[in-house]
């Protein structure tokens, strides 16, 4: 049997593709990130079947290795939070040990916070680096910041809604000058895309909290 990894929405629920909606309702396990945030998604959609299981930070190797069996067993289907499955999340370990064990994976497309955020750049990327969430430490975060400073590529980046004010503000410190492409929960009702200065930043973008990815603009060569 297949495990299937599909895309979830990344903010508005009519966001899941026909295929999804299809392999979620052909599963007969369903392995979620956070059950009670993922099942709301479900139910939205008439999904009240199937057995759910958890694959999150907490998961233990015992448990992986109980999945994994799973996926040999039974028609079983992966979701994350939202977003696509096994990208920047623990989805990515059940993937490799599926793979390892001769157990076919197969992808289907979906939303991307990534590709939302890249097609709203009005830039033609040719290259750019995925750097994701900083570390959360502040003494490993400042040289997180600092380091982007010698990268003249287009620069990914990622943050948790709890952490939203404090990103912004240290980019308009460690990049004043560097111009950013700011994405607050995209999709959604309250969606809100900002450019601008990193200095500029923090009398642009509200102090509150929110799913944020951003895009660094490439600096100059």
């Amino acid at each position: 049997m297949p495990l299937t990894l599909v895309p979830t929405p990344i903010g508005h629920q009519d966001d899941f593709t026909l295929r999804g909606l299809e392999a979620l309702r052909a599963a007969t396990h369903i392995i979620v990130e956070e059950r009670k945030e993922s099942t709301r998604w479900l139910r939205a959609h008439g999904i009240t079947k199937g057995s759910y299981e958890t694959l999150n930070e907490h998961s233990t190797p015992d448990d992986l290795q109980e999945l994994t069996a799973l996926c040999r067993e039974h028609e079983v289907a992966l979701i994350t939070d939202c977003g696509t499955p096994g990208f920047c999340d623990p989805g990515a370990d059940l993937v490799r040990a599926c793979r390892a064990a001769g157990i076919r994976v197969r992808a289907l497309p979906g939303a991307s916070s990534l590709m939302t955020l890249l097609s709203l750049s009005g830039e033609r990327l040719d290259e750019f680096l995925f750097r994701g969430f900083l570390p959360v430490k502040t003494e490993e975060r400042e040289p997180a910041w600092k380091a982007l400073a010698r990268e003249n590529r287009a620069v990914v980046l990622l943050e948790t809604p709890y952490r939203c004010k404090k990103w912004i503000q240290e980019a308009a410190q460690f990049h004043p000058d560097r111009r950013f492409l700011i994405a607050l929960n995209l999709t959604q009702d309250n969606e809100l895309v900002v450019e601008a200065k990193g200095r500029e930043l923090p009398g642009k973008v509200p102090a509150e909290k929110a799913e944020l990815i951003a895009l660094m603009y490439p600096g100059a060569k």
